[in-house]
């Protein structure tokens, strides 16, 4: 059975037999996604995240497949129903649709229409009409006349019920309406009349058709949503009568006799009472899903960029968390992130405290010898921004707006009480902003990814896959990081490679009751932490000036060897190794290729020695936006701005432009060439100059272009 999986994967996804075969008994081992893509390269043939990811998928999806094909064969054995061929039809079909079609004319039913006049006994009518092999039908028929079938009329009747269940479980009959439905179905939305003022955002698909092929996600489920909140009406249309045809010419043998007419008619009540409601539903479920996908792909896509934005590092900060009438909530972060100073003040309408205000960052600036100011970029973001710009520091201090999407989310979350349990939830607000600038990741790992505000419907889609998904996204940045081992939380150390909540919350009580580790062994002291864990985590996390040095880079631990051998034959200590540029040339990886270490890694460690330890996503840097433009009604059609994206989607890209709004930047204003995917040319994070080329300061909409700025 395992090969034939491997087989049936191998052809799903066109990745080398052999690959597959390998990572699925990885998977089997308990191994992860990123432990495999970066510590077993010469098992898998290298390959990367994505296709691991996806064979992970694919084995979970037929093993799931493998369970209902038991639990079938059981309920058919148990109604004595189960033939030798249906039974080798079941174990062979490796299709869910296949498998509930050939499950369902055994699925115990509710009183059906067939169930009522097969009671009634006309089962043997609607097989001698089957049969087609009668010219007197009408006189046969006079025999199921009883006292529960009034007359010929009502024999006929009850056994087309019955006909019409027959075709309508037929698997090559429903095949052959999803084929159709599949091709050709037009979806069409209508208005809910009695809903029409509540209904104005869905203005556009009050009188709504496109075919259901050719629909873009977000337009698709924009209408569903509509639909699930009761203002739109949405149906399927297919050519019905090409469907009919079809059906004729496969159970109709004879044209022109009684039995033909009967079946004619079965055809449609089977049509029209089962096999369409049927299929337009599946059909409906699985544009939904291939919708739902394509969503999660944009939002995992935003977010696995949002995490990997440049940190700041570790410095000593201001933050703000501005405000109107409550003022602003300030605290003042150390270098580890450590709260050391909160306060409110008041700069703006109604008390208008400029001065104190201003002379109170200074002092502060001044005293804790903060290095970077951080602003949330929401309500008075703007006018903070400004007000902190025309203050004259005796240093050089940065000022950075940070996107605050999820920062109120933390500050209301149990991790936050637990951190800050004597602190208003505005100060943690506040804290959260700041640390989002000094190490976005380690940050945002703490609060729910579907407040961070980067998705697309993200409260519609199918949840189970967007949690699967987003655990995936953030387990891939957080490995592909790396973590301090001794300064990482406990919320960041369970998205390790092999770790998870316990371990990690065991790691933290560990460390503060025995003081920082010192090496990557010491880990296995840790209560819980078997070798497996060990394994699966160990190349992942890193400890600054550690005994060994190599336990501060991406080299796994079963590795040292070899470096150790390499360091002996250039006749270095390990620390001299890492360091010598000139040393770490010219060396023959093969002579130090064994059996279960290969180029692909001697290559990795090479890379890793060439930059021991170094933070892949690069320093954060200060964004400038404009000084004149402080809300909506400050802009003007035509006018060119600085921006940033802070949001992706299918049909554009929304821009931070310095206001409370961001505008949008739809998918025809990018760039002057034909693109199908926005994040071909656009990442989040990215600096753009936009123009404005419409406003709708009623909505709150502003459009921009980028194409036509430049």
């Amino acid at each position: 059975m395992t090969e034939t999986i491997v087989r049936i994967i191998q052809d799903r996804l066109s990745l080398p037999f052999q690959s597959v075969k390998n990572t699925v008994s990885l998977f089997s081992d308990g191994a992860t996604i990123p432990f495999i893509a970066r510590y077993r390269k010469e098992v898998t043939g290298s390959l990367d995240e994505i296709q691991i990811s996806a064979i992970k998928k694919e084995l979970q999806s037929l093993e799931d497949l493998i369970k209902r094909k038991k639990s079938i064969l059981k309920s058919i054995e148990e109604q004595g129903q189960l033939s030798h061929d249906l039974k080798k039809k079941i174990e062979n079909c490796w299709s869910n649709q296949h498998l509930e079609d050939l499950y369902l004319p055994f699925k115990k039913k509710v009183q059906t229409k067939a169930a009522i006049a097969r009671k009634n006994g006309l089962e043997p009518l609607a097989k001698l009409i089957v049969s087609q092999s009668l010219n007197d039908l009408l006189f046969q028929s006079q025999k199921f006349v009883t006292k529960s079938v009034k007359n010929v009329d009502a024999a006929f009747e009850g056994a087309r019920f019955i006909i019409a269940e027959w075709i309508s479980e037929n698997s090559k009959t429903r095949d052959s309406a999803r084929q159709l439905f599949n091709r050709t179905a037009i979806i069409e939305s209508t208005l809910v009349k009695s809903k029409k003022e509540a209904a104005s955002k869905y203005e556009q698909y009050f009188d709504y058709s496109e075919s259901l092929k050719r629909i873009p996600s977000h337009r698709l489920l924009a209408i569903f949503r509509g639909e699930k909140e009761g203002f739109l009406k949405v149906k399927l249309d297919v050519d019905k009568e090409n469907l009919i045809h079809n059906l004729e010419r496969f159970y109709i043998k004879r044209h022109g006799t009684d039995s033909a007419d009967q079946i004619k008619l079965a055809i449609q009540d089977a049509l029209k009472r089962l096999i369409i409601p049927s299929i337009e539903n599946e059909t409906k479920k699985s544009a939904k899903l291939k919708a739902d996908k394509e969503a999660i792909e944009v939002f995992t896509k935003n977010l696995k960029e949002l995490l990997l934005s440049p940190p700041l590092g570790s410095k000593s900060i201001l933050a703000l968390d501005p405000g109107f009438r409550t003022g602003c909530k300030l605290v003042v972060l150390d270098t580890n992130g450590n709260l050391i100073h909160d306060e409110t003040i008041y700069p703006h309408p109604p008390q208008s405290k400029i001065f104190e205000a201003q002379s109170s960052i200074a002092f502060l600036v001044d005293k804790y010898n903060v290095e970077a100011i951080a602003i949330g970029n929401g309500t008075a973001g703007k006018e903070t921004y400004k007000m902190v710009n025309n203050i004259k520091f005796d240093s050089t201090v940065d000022v950075f707006f940070v996107n605050e999407s999820g920062a109120s989310i933390y500050s209301a979350s149990e991790i936050a009480r637990k951190e800050f349990p004597h602190k208003d939830i505005t100060v943690r607000g506040a804290v959260s902003i700041g640390r989002r600038l000094m190490d976005p990741l380690a940050e945002l790992v703490k609060i729910d990814p579907k407040s961070i505000g980067v998705g697309q419907y993200q409260h519609d889609v199918n949840q189970v896959l967007l949690k699967e998904g987003l655990e995936e996204t953030i387990s891939s940045c957080v490995n592909t990081v790396g973590i301090d081992l001794n300064t990482a939380s406990a919320e960041l150390l369970k998205h390790i490679s092999g770790l998870g909540l316990v371990l990690g919350s065991n790691i933290v009580k560990f460390r503060k009751e025995n003081g920082s580790f010192k090496s990557r062994k010491a880990l296995l002291k840790v209560p819980r932490m078997g070798k497996k864990a060990y394994e699966q985590s160990a190349g992942f996390l890193r400890i600054k000036n550690a005994d060994n040095p190599l336990d501060n880079t991406a080299v796994h631990p079963e590795a040292y060897s070899v470096v150790e051998k390499i360091a002996r034959d250039k006749k270095l200590s390990l620390a001299k190794l890492i360091v010598d540029k000139e040393s770490q040339k010219n060396i023959k990886l093969q002579d130090y290729c064994t059996d279960k270490i290969g180029l692909p890694t001697l290559l990795d460690i090479t890379k890793e020695l060439e930059k021991p330890g170094l933070d892949p996503r690069g320093k954060a840097s200060v964004v400038k936006f404009s000084n004149d433009i402080n809300s909506i009604d400050d802009l003007y059609e035509g006018m060119i701005l600085p921006g940033i994206v802070n949001n992706i989607t299918k049909f554009g890209a929304f821009v931070d432009i310095g206001i409370k709004e961001s505008g949008l930047v739809h998918i025809s204003e990018i760039t002057n060439k034909f693109i199908n995917d926005v994040s071909e040319v656009l990442h989040l994070n990215q600096e753009v100059n936009v123009k404005v080329i419409n406003i709708d300061a009623q909505r709150k909409r502003v459009g921009l272009s980028i194409k036509q700025a430049n």
